[in-house]
């Protein structure tokens, strides 16, 4: 199983999420690196493992702020810079196919499609082919955020689908399994990541079992309850 460590960017520095409550996400303190300068935190975070992926969510671009875009844009490139063969997996708020285009032209990595920001299914049908879109199906509660098109019809999701429990984003609950499972049933011979509320080890053991793809962390990472060794063990097993 593939571990992916989590940064959120507003306004070019790097913030701790918390249950999907955007408004209230404050500047990140980790022991792994010296500030909330993305550089330095993604340099700590590749301290523990040799990670190939790394999520970013664009909190800027998400909410439709252009205050903070350029500042990510160019935090996004630095990383880049700084990491040349780390993919990057990038959700800008993106929701018409002109936007997307342009956005993977630039050459920053993978274009990550939220449904909490589609209007429809149209985008995802039309790029579920290219190998360089991931679909994240969000969810807060019991409740689909995103058009209801777009959760019904799995044959048009691109490969990768992560399945987002916002609620339990930074909130140390666990992941939804529940929720994996319909997601993963629903996916067929898709990939399926989870994100949201994963802990620890055991977690990822879990997570392993019930045949997830990968699994999308941030703060087990940075509070030490997901060891170097645990994602040692994961990666042996992949």
């Amino acid at each position: 199983m593939d571990v992916i460590p989590v940064i959120d960017l507003k306004g070019g520095t790097v913030v701790h999420a918390r249950m999907g409550e955007r408004d209230r996400y404050r500047p990140i303190e980790t022991p792994l690196a010296r500030g909330n300068d993305p550089v330095d935190v993604v340099t700590g975070l590749m301290s523990l493992h040799p990670f190939s992926t790394l999520y970013v969510a664009d909190l800027d671009a998400i909410a439709g702020q252009v205050t903070g875009y350029d500042d990510n844009r160019a935090a996004l490139q630095r990383v880049t810079r700084a990491f040349p063969a780390l993919t990057l997996w990038v959700d800008s708020g993106i929701a018409d196919f002109e936007a997307a285009a342009d956005w993977l032209q630039q050459g920053l990595g993978h274009l990550v499609l939220g449904s909490e920001t589609q209007s429809d299914a149209t985008l995802a049908q039309q790029l579920a082919d290219n190998r360089r879109v991931v679909l994240s199906l969000d969810f807060r509660g019991d409740d689909f955020q995103g058009p209801p098109a777009l959760l019904a019809q799995a044959e048009h999701w691109p490969q990768r689908v992560i399945a987002m429990t916002l609620h339990r984003v930074g909130s140390g609950s666990g992941p939804d399994l529940a929720r994996l499972a319909a997601v993963k049933a629903a996916a067929a011979t898709h990939d399926v990541y989870a994100a949201g509320g994963v802990r620890d080890g055991d977690d990822l053991r879990a997570l392993t079992r019930a045949g997830i793809a990968g699994a999308l962390v941030a703060s087990g990472l940075h509070d030490g309850r997901i060891t170097a060794a645990d994602l040692q063990r994961v990666s042996a097993n992949a």
